[in-house]
């Protein structure tokens, strides 16, 4: 029992002991407590497992490294006054970054569903948007205006503005990953809210429940599940994010990490990546208490009525396009500022070419569909066969998530050259590289849409004759169709802004956009990132409208 009231199976099974029979839904609730208890069938927990086990592969090249200097030189590295420092960073910044994500992402996703907002159509496009800004782009733009001598410490100079508080450090570094991983929660929240029967939230009013009582006690435990894995996201992408940290000046696990490879700390870079798993592993035991263990499907939403918003319309809408304006005006105008400055000092050698666009299209769609067939089976089991075992393995899909791309780069550089040769400075480890990185993105969006199917409906498809497979391919994957897409369509654009794996083991001679973006910063000429900047913004945009489009944003 959740803490808002019954589940749907618990409801399910007290109406068959009320009335002694089984009507449709304590026969649903009944059909579908049964089928968890099932064993889970051979064929996806093979696959599972072997998934589980490729996944968490590079990690031996940590433990192996980190244990090299023996037991008593790790607790000495890991128990210096800098290492604890390093935890406390970045403990604060990954709470600080997921309580914000929270504090915006569940208003925004409640407004576009529940209310009467004026423009909700064009307010759901509008704030999921940031999510297809790479945050190190956010961050530099940031920087560029805001920074000292910024351009719009530039524009404040004439009314005497000689300096602003500096944008760099713990605020900064908040500020900038907040805007651009609050989507994750807005859009696992509004998916949410969209499948919410209604009618449950209208029957306690009908008990003389005020709103805001009726919200905490019947719509807070509907959307807890959705808010703890959006939150999950958010949490896993700033503890893993190198690009910000660094820009931002902000000594988190990353950034020292990064610090420790390029200047031979190894043994130190190592165990701090370990370290950096256990605070992984952490976070998802915090977030499965979170979610709880209630399924979530509902056999449809109902949503007939909107809340009507009254005096609150005005400080909603501009809640509503304050936050999205924020996250894309500041980096777009800066692009403008670079685009308009770009001299063309930077020679035919950062010239733009279709090659990096088809590039990086090529290996997120390769990374999307892998990891789709990869998430299949993990999110399967987790769903409908839960035991130690199924989440065993939906967890360890969570592991390479966590781990920074620098430190998975190097890892899988270490492997191709010492066990996989034939495969090193191809597209296929680069591939996996991404596979390993975001397959919680699809095994997630997998997850939900199996949970809001209904067990009993393949079931009913074997009654009639049809095989195992057969039913879950007649019955079952038309209906998770959405997530799958959904779930592809999430990897394909975090794929494409993916950076330092992308830099560690792409084949020479194989560049995509976010390469070229790199080289032109790093060199100092700007304006040469902008193209491949708007480009890979138009190419992410498309992808996010995919996932718009399917998960469940029927905006009326």
């Amino acid at each position: 029992m959740t803490a808002g009231g019954p589940t749907t199976d618990e409801r399910g099974a007290t109406g068959d002991r009320g009335t002694g029979g089984r009507g449709t839904a304590g026969g649903r609730g009944a059909t579908g407590a049964a089928r968890r208890r099932d064993r889970p069938p051979l064929a996806p927990t093979a696959a599972s497992a072997a998934v589980a086990a490729l996944v968490l592969l590079p990690l031996l090249w940590l433990v192996r490294t980190a244990l090299a200097g023996g037991p008593a030189e790790a607790v000495a590295l890991l128990t210096r006054p800098e290492t604890v420092r390093v935890f406390l960073n970045s403990a604060a910044l990954v709470a600080a970054v997921t309580g914000a994500s929270i504090l915006v992402g569940v208003p925004l996703a409640y407004l576009t569903v529940r209310t009467d907002l004026p423009l909700r159509r064009l307010f759901t496009v509008a704030v999921s948007l940031p999510l297809v800004v790479p945050s190190y782009i956010g961050a530099f733009a940031f920087v560029s205006a805001f920074g000292p001598k910024g351009a719009f410490q530039r524009l404040l100079e004439p009314l005497g503005v000689e300096s602003l508080p500096t944008i760099y450090g713990f605020a900064g570094a908040t500020l900038v990953l907040t805007l651009y991983t609050y989507p994750y929660v807005y859009i696992t929240t509004r998916a949410a809210l969209t499948s919410l029967d209604t009618r449950l939230v209208d029957a306690a009013r009908t008990l003389e429940h005020s709103r805001w009582e009726a919200f905490r006690r019947v719509t807070v435990p509907q959307i807890r599940p959705a808010v703890a894995a959006g939150s999950l996201l958010v949490a896993l992408y700033t503890l893993s994010d190198f690009g910000t940290p660094a820009i931002m000046r902000f000594d988190a696990f990353t950034r020292v990490i990064y610090v420790e490879f390029t200047t031979f700390g190894r043994d130190l870079a190592a165990l701090l990546s370990l370290l950096l798993v256990a605070v992984t592993l952490l976070i998802l035991a915090l977030e499965s208490r979170v979610r709880g263990s209630g399924p979530l499907y509902t056999g449809g939403g109902h949503h007939h009525d909107t809340v009507p918003l009254g005096r609150w319309t005005a400080p909603a809408v501009l809640f509503c396009a304050a936050v999205p304006a924020l996250a894309l005006v500041v980096p777009l105008a800066i692009l403008g500022v670079w685009f308009v400055n770009a001299s063309g000092a930077g020679g035919t050698a950062l010239a733009f070419r279709a090659a990096y666009v088809f590039n990086s299209v090529g290996v997120s769609g390769a990374a999307a569909l892998a990891a789709t067939a990869a998430a299949l089976p993990v999110a399967y089991l987790a769903a409908w066969y839960r035991s130690p075992l199924t989440a065993s393995f939906e967890r360890a899909t969570y592991v390479g998530y966590a781990v920074p791309g620098v430190v998975l780069g190097l890892a899988l550089v270490y492997l191709g050259t010492s066990y996989a040769t034939p495969i090193y400075q191809t597209l296929y480890l680069l591939v996996f590289a991404y596979v390993v990185r975001f397959l919680p993105q699809a095994v997630g969006s997998l997850r939900a849409s199996f949970l809001r199917v209904d067990p009993a409906l393949p079931e009913a498809a074997r009654t009639l004759g049809r095989t195992s497979a057969g039913a879950f391919r007649a019955v079952t994957l038309p209906l998770v169709a959405p997530g799958l897409l959904g779930g592809a369509a999430l990897v394909f654009l975090t794929t494409m802004k993916e950076l330092p794996a992308t830099l560690l083991l792409a084949p020479t001679g194989f560049d995509t956009l976010v390469t070229r973006i790199w080289s032109a910063y790093g060199q100092g000429y700007f304006g040469y990132a902008v193209v491949p900047a708007l480009i890979l913004l138009g190419v992410s945009a498309l992808s996010m409208l995919v996932i718009i489009s399917q998960e469940g944003y029927d905006v009326r």
